[in-house]
């Protein structure tokens, strides 16, 4: 159920700040605060809701702490102190006037964000981006395109350390059930663990070692898959099909691991590296540096006027430089400035037959390299050229600084739908500041 307030009078703090003062009306968060289309997102937000039962959290309330959260990248817990802090946060989430208490508990904005989900976060970035194009901040221009990872916040995986997670869960389950029926269960838990732990300690280890240890612990995982699968039956109702999932999922790491193990390969379809987010993949980087794999969804990104959008998100790895996902972005800057872009610029994953096919069809000026012989009539074209390459740089710059200082690089939503939230706030959030910088 959901109550929107009325809105219409609008104190502005004059009589209930505790010092009988006014908000300054040049404050950044009040002038972000304009930049928000609060009547549409409420709306959208009321429709996530019943028309019974207990009335839900503020829109209004719950939308500016998370892009506030987004904005200073705090903490769930930092947020709802800093907004009982701090009266331009209050106005800002559309509070009447200065309250001293505390306004909801941290995890209220967790179940929140649940309910919401990714498709929220899609409509909250398109209906924002609207107003920031129908003020003329964010102005129609060449696209510049490239593609990212995301990485997860998780530890860095290895297969031992990963089938040793995997074995404490299920081992943890078998205890709670033979406490319950009594029954005695030898999971050889203290023998596993003393295996795990004196290879983890060791600083330098042979293949022979690598080998032998996955082994045993292969066969470790193998029978707690065996003995929890026998007691299914006697977990409680209510949590029976979430311990079914888990063991499914635990079931596909064994078999994963043994193949590769027996195989002797590094690589393989769908590969699980997490236990607790079992939809991560491995990407391999295209580039040098120390990284060769990162652990994250990919992004696909289109850079117009100095705003970065986020055109598609998928947690298997694929080729930014598919035609289909070009095209998608083609569309989704129709979709925002009501005309295709003068021209399109990426690197040269980007310049293959079917791109070029493409942008010579919709009339899009490219920045390839001519395919063929060296032309010397083409010297226009390769000034042009390298004039838009260089311009690459400023998605490539974008892409860093949200990575450094809005969270992308180290995604903290610890659900699959959480992940695409996350991207999608933290390219918001910078895109909210560049805003506030030209107004």
């Amino acid at each position: 159920m959901y109550r929107s307030k009325d809105r219409e009078e609008k104190y502005l703090f004059k009589q209930l700040l505790p010092f009988g003062g006014e908000l300054a009306e040049d404050n950044r968060w009040l002038k972000i605060k304009g930049l928000i289309p609060w009547g549409e997102l409420e709306a959208a937000y009321a429709q996530r809701f019943s028309e019974r039962g207990r009335p839900a959290l503020d829109g209004r309330l719950v939308i500016g702490l998370i892009l506030l959260k987004h904005m200073t990248t705090l903490s769930d817990i930092e947020v709802v102190l800093e907004l009982q802090e701090n009266v331009y946060w209050q106005a800002f989430c559309g509070m009447e006037g200065f309250r001293a208490g505390k306004q909801l508990d941290a995890s209220s904005l967790t179940k929140i964000r649940h309910k919401l989900g990714p498709k929220y976060m899609k409509e909250l970035e398109d209906k924002t981006y609207r107003v920031l194009i129908d003020k003329k901040i964010i102005k129609a221009k060449g696209m510049l395109v490239d593609a990212t990872v995301a990485p997860e916040k998780i530890k860095y995986p290895n297969d031992i350390g990963l089938l040793n997670d995997v074995r404490k869960w299920i081992v943890e389950q078998i205890k709670e059930v033979s406490k319950k029926t009594g029954e005695k269960v030898r999971t050889y838990a203290r023998k596993a663990k003393k295996l795990y732990l004196n290879f983890a300690k060791k600083k330098q280890k042979t293949k022979k070692e690598i080998e032998v240890t996955k082994r045993q612990m292969l066969q470790f995982v193998k029978r707690n898959l065996r003995q929890i699968k026998e007691r299914m039956h006697e977990f409680d109702y209510f949590i029976q099909k979430e311990i079914e999932r888990r063991v499914k999922i635990a079931t596909m790491i064994y078999e994963q691991q043994h193949t590769m193990y027996k195989l002797k390969i590094n690589k393989i379809d769908a590969r699980i590296v997490s236990w607790w987010r079992e939809y991560v993949r491995p990407i391999k980087r295209g580039k040098g540096g120390g990284k060769d794999v990162e652990f994250g969804p990919r992004v696909s990104l289109s850079h117009v006027d100095g705003i970065t959008f986020v055109d598609e998100f998928r947690h298997e790895n694929y080729s930014e430089a598919n035609v289909d996902i070009v095209e998608k972005q083609i569309r989704n800057y129709e979709g925002r400035f009501g005309k295709k872009p003068v021209s399109l610029t990426g690197d040269q994953l980007y310049g293959n037959r079917e791109n070029r096919e493409l942008l010579k069809d919709e009339k899009i000026r490219d920045a390839f390299k001519p395919l063929g012989r060296k032309n010397p009539n083409t010297k226009k074209q390769e000034q042009y050229m390298r004039r838009k390459q260089r311009e690459r740089n400023l998605i490539e710059g974008d892409i860093g600084n949200t990575k450094e200082h809005y969270g992308l690089n180290g995604i903290r939503y610890h659900y699959r739908e959480g992940s695409e939230m996350w991207v999608r706030l933290s390219f918001l959030a910078k895109n909210l500041k560049i805003a506030l910088a030209r107004m």
